[in-house]
Parts: C-alpha cells; sequence; structure tokens
C-alpha cells in the first residue's frame, strides 16, 4: 500500500514525516532522504515505510507541490510551476551539466554535486515526533538546547536512532533523537561542549551557566570562610548569619547585599576576618546586656564529647547521640532530632519519611541538633553509579573506591539488555564528610560513566544529589 502526501513546504514535508512516524512504527532501513539529497534526475521527497494498520506495511512518499510536479513531469515542470525559471537555479543547473561534461570519474562528480547539495540547516525529530531545524553541523548537545535550557544544562547522553552515540555526534536530517539527562539537582554543563557544539543558542547557554556558576561557587567558598572566622572567635553562627548585623557591614562595606559580601570573600577581594573585625565592633556598639555582645564577652562553655557522629543536642551535652539507619544523614544534610525511650536522641534527616511521621505523632519529642563545626564518626552514604557498559568498568570503578579509601559494605550492579546502560550502587562508609564530594567527583571521571549521585533512603524522593 503507498500513500502520497503533498504539503506547501520543505518544513512540512519534516514535520509529516514526524507525525507519520510517532503514529506508526518505522520500519528500518526504509527511510530515504531525497529533499536533502535529490537525485541526479532532481527528483525529491521524503520515502519511508511503516508498520499500519492490521499490521501491514504502508510505504508514504512526502513531498511539497512543486516537487510533485517536477516528480510527475519531469525537470522541465519545475520551470513551468515558477512560471519563470530564477536565474540563480538556472545557473545551478547549467553548472551540473559542465562538471558532467569535464569529469571523466563518476564517483567524483557525484561527490562534487553531493557536496553542492548540502542544505545549511537539518531537520530531526523528537520521540514524540517534533520537527526541530538546527544549523549543519549540530550535535545532541544543541539539540538539547534547541529543547529547552534545562534539558540542555541537565543533558548526559543521548540517542540517535534509539542507540546511545557520544555527545559530539553530528547529527543528520531524519535522526530520531532522545536527550538522556540527570537527575542530578544542579547538574550542569561541561565546558568541553564549547569545543563541538555548533548553535550560538548552545555556546551562549553553556557560557553564561559557568558564569553564574562562579559567583555561586563564590559565594559558598564566602560563607564557608566566613562561619569558619566566626566560630575561631566563638561568636555565634546562627544569630550573626540570620540577623542584621551582617547586612549593616555589607552596607558599610559597599556590597548590596550578604550574598554579594560572600561573593567578595569568596574571590578574595575581602578577607573573612576583616568582615568578622567589623562585625564585632558593631555588636561592642549594642546595648551590654544584648545576647550577642554577651555571647562576644563570655565565650561558650566547651562541650563534652558525646560519642563520635559529631552532632551537638541544644542543652543535652552529655546526651548519647546515634546517626538513624534508616535515612543515614551526613554533614551538611539538614537534621532534626528524636529523644528515644532509652536509646538517647535518634537523628534523621529533616525530609526523611519517618523523620515527618515523628513530627505529625510525636512532636513533644523533637529537639533541636546540629552537626559540630568539625564533625568526626563513621558515616553511611548510598552512591549509584550510570555508565555505558564496558569491559573492566567494574574494575575501574572497584579502584577509584581502593584509591579513594573507602570501606565498601555492600554492592549490587545490574546492566540492562538494550541500550546496554550500567547501573551500579555501592553503600560505603566514609570517615571525612567531604570526602564524599571528592569521591562522587572521582567517579564521574571513569571512562563511559555519564551520572554519579548519591542515594538517600527514606527521603521520599529517594535521590539527593552530592558533589
Amino acid at each position: 500500500v503507498g500513500v502520497r502526501v503533498i504539503v506547501d513546504s520543505v518544513r512540512d514535508c519534516y514535520a509529516a514525516l514526524g507525525t507519520i512516524h510517532a503514529t506508526w512504527k518505522p520500519v528500518q532501513g526504509r527511510f530515504k532522504d531525497y529533499v536533502a539529497m535529490p537525485k541526479f534526475n532532481l527528483y525529491q521527497s521524503l520515502h519511508t515505510t511503516v508498520v499500519g494498520p492490521q499490521g501491514k506495511q504502508v510505504e508514504f512518499q512526502v513531498r511539497t507541490v512543486e516537487m510533485h510536479a517536477r516528480a510527475e513531469h519531469g525537470v522541465a515542470a519545475h520551470w513551468d510551476y515558477k512560471a519563470q525559471a530564477p536565474s540563480d537555479e538556472m545557473a545551478w543547473l547549467g553548472r551540473i551539466v559542465e562538471w558532467q561534461a569535464e569529469t571523466e570519474d563518476p564517483n567524483t562528480f557525484m561527490a562534487n554535486l553531493k557536496t553542492d547539495l548540502e542544505l545549511d540547516e537539518v531537520y530531526v525529530f523528537t520521540p514524540n515526533g517534533q520537527v526541530i531545524t538546527l544549523t549543519v553541523g549540530a550535535t545532541p548537545v544543541d539539540l538539547a538546547y534547541a529543547i529547552h535550557t534545562d534539558v540542555g544544562h541537565s543533558c548526559v547522553g543521548a540517542k540517535v536512532g534509539g542507540r546511545l552515540v557520544p555527545l559530539e555526534t553530528r547529527l543528520e536530517t531524519g535522526d530520531t533523537v532522545e536527550i538522556v539527562t540527570s537527575r542530578q539537582a544542579g547538574a550542569g554543563p561541561s565546558r568541553d561542549w564549547l569545543q563541538f557544539v555548533a548553535t550560538h543558542r548552545a555556546a551562549s547557554k553553556i557560557r553564561n551557566w559557568y558564569s553564574k556558576e562562579r559567583r555561586s561557587d563564590a559565594i559558598d567558598s564566602g560563607h564557608e570562610a566566613l562561619t569558619a572566622e566566626l566560630r575561631r572567635v566563638r561568636l555565634p553562627v546562627r544569630e550573626v548569619l540570620a540577623g542584621t548585623q551582617l547586612a549593616e557591614v555589607a552596607a558599610a562595606m559597599n556590597y548590596h547585599d550578604p550574598d554579594t559580601l560572600y561573593a567578595a570573600i569568596g574571590e578574595h577581594h575581602v578577607s573573612a576576618r576583616a568582615v568578622v573585625g567589623r562585625v564585632v565592633r558593631v555588636l561592642q556598639e549594642l546595648d551590654p546586656e544584648d545576647e550577642l555582645a554577651v555571647e562576644v564577652l563570655q565565650p561558650r562553655r566547651p562541650r563534652r564529647d558525646t560519642g563520635t557522629v559529631g552532632v551537638h543536642v541544644e542543652g543535652l551535652d552529655d546526651m548519647m547521640v546515634r546517626l538513624s539507619r534508616c535515612c543515614t544523614p551526613v554533614p551538611p544534610d539538614e537534621i532534626m532530632g528524636f529523644v528515644t525511650r532509652g536509646r538517647g536522641v535518634s537523628v534523621h534527616r529533616s525530609d526523611c519519611a519517618n523523620a515527618v511521621s515523628l513530627m505529625a505523632d510525636q512532636a513533644d519529642r523533637l529537639i533541636d541538633v546540629e552537626w559540630d563545626g568539625n564533625p568526626a564518626g563513621r558515616f553511611v552514604v548510598s552512591v549509584e553509579i550510570k555508565a555505558l557498559d564496558r569491559p573492566r568498568l567494574l574494575l575501574d570503578v572497584s579502584g577509584v573506591l581502593v584509591e579513594s579509601h573507602v570501606n565498601v559494605l555492600g554492592t549490587s550492579t545490574a546492566t540492562s539488555g538494550v541500550d546496554r546502560v550500567a547501573t551500579m550502587r555501592f553503600e560505603c562508609e566514609i570517615g571525612d564528610p567531604s570526602h564524599l564530594e571528592a569521591l562522587l567527583r572521582s567517579l564521574r571521571e571513569v571512562d563511559s560513566v555519564y551520572d554519579v549521585y548519591r542515594v538517600v533512603p527514606g527521603s521520599g524522593g529517594g535521590l539527593n544529589p552530592a558533589g
């Protein structure tokens, strides 16, 4: 069975093709694009075969009105349709005749002809049949940013025709492309992408992301430096950072807000010690009975060691503390405490499903807890790795764990049959919370690994990216 579809424009040809492929399953190897690459007699059309109703194969030919006239009546119909042949197209046809007369090798002639017929755009399809126009030479990364900025930023892989391909693969007209995105919150692009993207939009979005990321990193770094300095001089960190004093200091130093001040500290434009010095002067100008001023003049009583979990229970320095196994909190996770019967204080992540239930049913047994400035102990984390399967993959991943001095408590691996995507999960024990970020970063550098994230049990969403 054959069906001919006549449309108004070249773009409509590809849109119609996308609709056909989204409605019926295409037969592999039966798609021909004579629009982007016309036959020597200038015949143009899209040919595809699909499995139609009742499992019967149906052949579709999609073309414009002009292409149809040329197919029915020969090349002369093109000039009849146009009424008057454009001079540039007539010159192009004359050039073909000259090439044919001057070129003895037919293979050379065809190579020259194909080069001259190349378009400056390619038409690709999303899995749902949407047609997207891209610049010639575009890659899956260009397509991801053409779909949405967030899709581009979180892109970690791509499938063309159902098969995983490298992100630098050049797309061709007629390709059906699926973008694989990371579930990691805050995922971002790679600087290496700037070496192969072909569209201005993609390059611009990547550069903008890194500009914002640098500021975000500077704010985080400045916040950490200021917090450390506040602890060094025994100032109450939470009160200072959440109070009005820091905003006053920022304004006095000609910074718009505390975040701008943090960024300046992180970029080494001003030192954390200088900022804290100004904070102390502001506090000393307050009423001597003010709680913050008292904190400056009367340093805190040293805390007693309540174990090795690195958690302080407000007002109960001698209380036994343990980290809950249901959500395995690790600094700097937000945490909450629950007073148990005979087993001290159980510490949960604030988004733990059990913790949420406790807040609703036994709120009177909740207690404020916080991580110590330098938490010590052994912390259990689960890490999941996504990678394209290959020989020695598990060996290379295990090598990173060994080199990172990680104690592996348990592991599970599985590989999908079609895409050959390997999923590996490791339950690890680490001694330094900051070690986790370095571990995830090292695992991401393993060849063929495209996603690594921390898995948090009992947190509702199930995943908590780190690093």
